[in-house]
């Protein structure tokens, strides 16, 4: 399960960016999780809230926002946010896509209490 390394690296980020800005406590991790990142999000969830425990995010709320597959066709240049994991053009069935979006797990914000 990688999930459980991305979760530690996660809890290294908040911890780091906390010290960064002299917060004791973060309280809300807000992730953006892509449907082809390779990330469980179920997973991701119990890995989290198991490593928090020992750690600067001890009583955070973890909010993961799934993004969508977006791809654009290169053969009749539609672009297309899709739910399932396919590189298939909806619009022509044609497999000359490029992923626009979809493949990444990023941090988008934190909630952080002073010190």
């Amino acid at each position: 399960m990688h999930e459980y390394s991305i979760v530690t690296a996660l809890i290294e980020q908040c911890e780091q960016l906390a010290v960064e800005n002299s917060a004791a406590i973060v309280s809300r991790v807000s992730i953006k999780v892509g449907v082809m990142s390779g990330v469980e999000p179920a997973l991701l969830k119990t890995a989290f809230d198991t490593f928090k425990l020992d750690s600067i995010c001890k009583t955070a709320e973890l909010e993961m926002n799934v993004q969508p597959l977006v791809i654009k066709c290169q053969e009749c240049g539609t672009q297309s946010e899709l739910e399932e994991r396919t590189v298939i053009c909806p619009s022509c069935n044609g497999n000359f896509t490029k992923v626009v979006d979809g493949e990444d797990m990023m941090l988008m914000q934190l909630e952080m209490e002073q010190i």
